[in-house]
């Protein structure tokens, strides 16, 4: 079973709404501070690397301080990485003893999760890896296996999944990975279990059919149907201390304005460390974007893709109902010109400070005068415009 919004507009709508979310990469690779390809980047043995477990006890766990964090940043969603690559599960699954509960911590993690985002009424998901380096034949470089072991990798994954759609209430998403090795894993048949377990559930286009959504990662592209860019704060995916090279609260605002701006939404990745604490940059920047989207939280939420193009880097735009709205990083000083407006502009103000331009149009040429000389917000200034009519491209060509 397959759906995209024209069929399933309803079921939709919120996460469309929303626009921004939280995603959680955490498992073993947190303790050696790598990403969640290190055991296959290391060619680390399945013994060896099963005794990460025995010192994986997050004592700093609290997952309503995440849930918390996230409503703080203004998101909307969570999604956390119940099983990577890896194979280890966060939660107490019936079909592994490579579990959290099973292991050090002797907690199902998972359901903590679940707990705090039902108790505070945040949207979760959950995603989870069909690839599991523990399967011989799971990869590519693995020597071919009979059919046998492919129906077992198969068999083992619908029961996982079966169980993370069973035993944590309702669960708003399920964000698969990596389909490997491809061609065994029945997605169709796996997908309309799931949707008989949650009927209601948005599913990304990751097992192997285009579901509900897509994923385009680290980087924004558009599509012709609803997507998620998914996206680190530096350069790594999960826990790595000796990571620096973090984006700015501009950049990262400006990839939430270019994703609303295109009718998408943004998931920006956290890396919480062994203990369970999200790492002081990332909280930083959770907390300055939160603060910024308190003010100009209106210009992301329920966007869709506008008519309006900003040139020299100036920054980009949304339509939120019958508003558009210039999300300006460079800003030019006094004056604030634009050009393709196919509509008479009524009224613009700063949102921040309410303050009123004085408005020149010739033809589809805008200029909003008497403005601040410098930034009303540092990182990224938002205009409000009202225009007369639908918005739309101006009839006029370029010459």
């Amino acid at each position: 079973m397959t759906s995209d919004a024209k069929t399933a507009p309803s079921r939709i709508a919120w996460w469309q709404e929303a626009r921004f979310g939280m995603f959680i990469h955490w498992g073993l690779y947190a303790i050696h501070g790598r990403d969640g390809w290190a055991m296959y980047q290391d060619h680390t043995p399945v013994e060896e690397y099963a005794k990460l477990a025995d010192e994986f006890n997050p004592r700093h766990y609290h997952p309503r301080d995440w849930v918390a964090l996230a409503q703080d940043a203004g998101m909307r969603y969570m999604v956390l990485t119940t099983k990577h690559h890896e194979g280890f599960c966060l939660w107490d699954s019936a079909v592994s003893d490579f579990t959290a509960a099973k292991t050090a911590a002797k907690r199902d993690l998972v359901a903590e999760y679940a707990e705090a985002c039902h108790a505070a009424g945040m949207r979760m998901g959950f995603y989870y890896s069909l690839l599991d380096f523990r399967f011989p034949g799971a990869l590519p470089v693995d020597p071919p296996q009979p059919q046998s072991a492919y129906d077992a990798m198969r068999e083992y994954a619908w029961a996982q999944v079966r169980e993370l759609m069973t035993n944590y209430g309702k669960v708003d998403i399920l964000w698969y990975d990596m389909p490997t090795p491809a061609g065994i894993w029945r997605p169709e048949e796996m997908n309309a279990m799931v949707r008989s377990l949650q009927p209601d559930i948005l599913i990304n286009n990751r097992s192997g059919t285009p579901e509900d959504f897509g994923t385009p990662e680290q980087h924004v592209v558009a599509e012709d149907r609803p997507w998620e860019a998914c996206m680190t704060m530096n350069d790594s995916w999960g826990y790595v201390p000796s990571e620096k090279n973090y984006k700015t609260v501009m950049q990262l605002l400006g990839i939430l304005g270019n994703c609303a701006g295109q009718g998408g939404n943004l998931l920006l990745n956290v890396g919480p460390d062994p203990e369970g604490r999200i790492p002081p940059p990332a909280v930083d920047r959770l907390r300055a974007i939160g603060k910024w989207m308190r003010v100009n939280g209106k210009a992301i939420y329920g966007s869709s893709p506008t008519v309006l193009t900003l040139s020299g880097g100036l920054g980009c735009s949304t339509r939120v109902g019958d508003k558009l709205y210039l999300l300006i990083h460079a800003w030019p000083g006094s004056t604030v010109r634009f050009g393709w407006c196919g509509n008479r502009v009524l009224r613009a103000r700063v949102v921040s400070t309410g303050r009123e331009a004085r408005i020149e149009q010739k033809g589809d040429r805008v200029w909003l005068h008497d403005l601040p000389q410098y930034a009303p917000d540092p990182d990224m200034s938002v205009i409000e415009l009202e225009v007369e009519g639908e918005p739309r491209w101006p009839k006029v060509r370029y010459r």
